[in-house]
């Protein structure tokens, strides 16, 4: 994505909510912000919803959100992940509560329960730092909408979140966390702050695949507050399946995200051990980057882009995952596409498929392209910018990956 589309999503963000949202930054010093070591995850856990943290505006104190989030594997103790690792100061996370989403703002009552951090209602969290909760005692089900809702007690600096959520999540002056009542929620939100993952003690045998990409994967021009996303079309496939072992997928997408360069939010092979390989019960990696290297006319080559790809298999390799290669998609009649960019384009797609490299190989390239021009997207899949796909090119993206591909023992 364009700096003048993430400038121009911002904007309706901010339009759509009822007051302004902190909007997202990149940080400019992306190279040594969040690079702080994340705890061990607990033994059984695996993760059912996860998005990836960047760098955002101004941080609050005396301040509640309500971040409704949608989880792909049901299980037993449930822990939240929260995060500041973006942050140049102390967070203080006065309390947090978990339960159910009802209808907005409004929980289902009796669903909100008190989370602890190593017994306490209260954590702080040192700049950089992330911390997992207690369990939860009780079964969250599958395709659940969650709402985790955090007390910020003291803030500053830059906050911490995932700038593009599609889903509208809710603040509060004040502590409001306990609240099952829309009540003080009257304040929408575009984004999520300080939670970047949730996971669950799955059933036995159960595990995770990781989606790591770009704005495509983020699910920018798909339906807000619909989970139509091609990875939450994934993880409808993978809970309908009788089959499929895996069940949690975590969507590591960020907007505007390259493989190689800092900009909008580490570099993947930066943000890789936070990110993806972190996060507990992944079997699997769906690496689905480039297209931002390729169009970013910086020089990148098929070389450099290939041995970022190399890095990232190697690593994920050592970490006991597969990874699946995803082919970098047409975008002929973006501002940003030439002859030269659309050569490198080729040449990666061909390592993808012919290299060996990967575990596994999925061709969205093939699966959204036009017959009529393979440099294009399909007018049918196109959302209009010619770039990102729209909900039914998310659908038949999810619907192309072959599911025993996600199924991964290293």
């Amino acid at each position: 994505m364009s700096g003048a589309v993430r400038r121009a999503l911002v904007g309706v963000l901010a339009l759509a909510a009822a007051f302004l949202v902190p909007a997202h930054v990149p940080s400019a010093t992306a190279a040594t912000a969040g690079t702080a070591a994340v705890p061990p995850p607990p033994a059984k856990s695996v993760v059912t919803w996860a998005a990836s943290a960047d760098r955002m505006g101004d941080a609050a104190g005396d301040r509640s959100y309500r971040l409704i989030v949608r989880t792909s594997v049901g299980g037993t103790g449930l822990r939240v992940r929260v995060s500041n690792a973006f942050g140049d100061r102390p967070l203080v996370i006065g309390r947090a509560y978990a339960g159910i989403s009802d209808s907005g703002a409004r929980l289902r009552p009796g669903s909100n329960k008190r989370l602890a951090f190593g017994g306490s209602a209260s954590v702080t969290l040192a700049p950089g730092e992330i911390r997992y909760s207690d369990p939860l005692p009780g079964r969250v089900a599958a395709m659940s909408d969650l709402a985790v809702s955090v007390y910020v007690r003291d803030a500053g600096g830059p906050a911490t979140g995932h700038g593009m959520a599609l889903a509208t999540s809710y603040a509060a002056s004040g502590d409001h966390a306990a609240a099952e009542r829309e009540g003080a929620y009257t304040q929408r939100l575009g984004s999520w702050f300080y939670l970047d993952a949730v996971t669950v003690d799955a059933d036995r045998g159960a595990g995770a695949v990781v989606t790591l990409g770009d704005s495509i994967t983020d699910g920018w021009q798909s339906s807000t507050d619909k989970n139509l996303r091609w990875p939450d079309f994934l993880a409808r496939r993978l809970h309908a399946s009788d089959v499929s072992t895996v069940k949690g997928v975590a969507n590591a997408g960020i907007s505007g995200n390259q493989v190689l360069a800092d900009g909008a939010a580490q570099s993947a092979l930066k943000r890789l051990d936070r990110d993806v390989l972190s996060l507990p019960g992944v079997r699997t990696v769906v690496l689905f980057e480039g297209v931002n290297d390729i169009k970013s006319h910086t020089g990148v080559t098929a070389a450099s882009l290939t041995a970022g790809y190399r890095e990232i298999i190697d690593r994920s390799h050592a970490a006991g995952l597969c990874v699946v290669g995803a082919t970098v998609m047409p975008f002929k009649g973006w501002s940003e596409w030439d002859p030269q960019g659309e050569a490198v384009r080729t040449e990666v797609n061909e390592w993808i498929r012919t290299s060996g490299e990967v575990d596994a190989v999925v061709d969205f390239d093939k699966v959204v392209r036009s017959p009529y021009d393979a440099e294009r997207i399909l007018p049918t899949f196109d959302n209009g910018d010619h770039l990102h796909p729209n909900d039914k090119g998310m659908q038949a993206m999810a619907d192309s990956i072959a599911l025993e591909s996600l199924e991964c023992d290293r």
